[in-house]
């Protein structure tokens, strides 16, 4: 009886957070949080997608999900690749996270492992896809990735690395901040070295194609 209100209860408030996340910026993360903890602060500011250069997002697409505009949060040929490189012991550059699904860890849930975690994240990303469109989607997930330690997002990561907001992005500078984001306490944007430097590199050319190929046409 207990459980199936529990349930029900959760079920009403993660739909209230959701939409109301469609409208309003969400204020604080449990990553943040971690953050605070460990005595690192937070820096964080907000951005509306319009306001941020085309090519961060394009960068995004190009690092993180190329199927972005197409999928319904997840990628399943990308989850199934994931888990064989996995299996196969070799270098795994991204899991099998969609952009989608990484919105829906950073924003609702903590960071780590685990198959409760998972299902969770799978739960939000279903109810984020539904809800927001794809514009709003990313438009998150560029506000509240970490981009650094205690920083939050990709306008405090370009004043953090570049000096100046990220609504004067170059093309290097989207892609050096895309290669950091999946491991921000161990990467940075400004004067990268060895892999960093040339995963961005790598990033800043398939930017173009991106561009090119409409992989961005659901965010204009």
């Amino acid at each position: 009886m207990w459980t199936g209100k529990a349930i029900l209860a959760f079920v009403a408030l993660s739909l209230v957070m959701v939409t109301a996340y469609r409208f309003v910026p969400p204020p604080f993360t449990w990553t943040m949080a971690g953050d605070l903890l460990g005595g690192h602060g937070v820096t964080k500011s907000w951005r509306s997608l319009d306001k941020i250069d085309a090519d961060m997002p394009r960068a995004a697409i190009a690092a993180e999900d190329s199927s972005f505009c197409s999928h319904g949060g997840f990628d399943y040929d990308s989850i199934a690749a994931a888990m064989y490189r996995n299996a196969k012991g070799g270098k795994v550059l991204r899991g099998g996270s969609t952009i989608s699904q990484q919105t829906a860890k950073n924003v609702f849930l903590w960071q780590g492992g685990g198959y409760f975690r998972k299902a969770l994240e799978a739960y939000f990303t279903v109810l984020i896809e539904l809800i927001w469109p794809k514009k709003r989607i990313m438009e998150v997930y560029l506000n509240v990735a970490e981009t650094g330690i205690g920083t939050y997002g990709v306008e405090a990561g370009a004043q953090r690395y570049f000096r100046h907001g990220a609504g004067n992005l170059t093309r290097a500078e989207a892609a050096r901040i895309a290669a950091v984001l999946p491991l921000p306490k161990k990467r940075a944007g400004a004067a990268p070295k060895g892999f960093t430097r040339r995963y961005g590199n790598s990033i800043a050319a398939r930017v173009g194609v991106v561009q090119r190929d409409g992989l961005d046409a659901c965010l204009r």
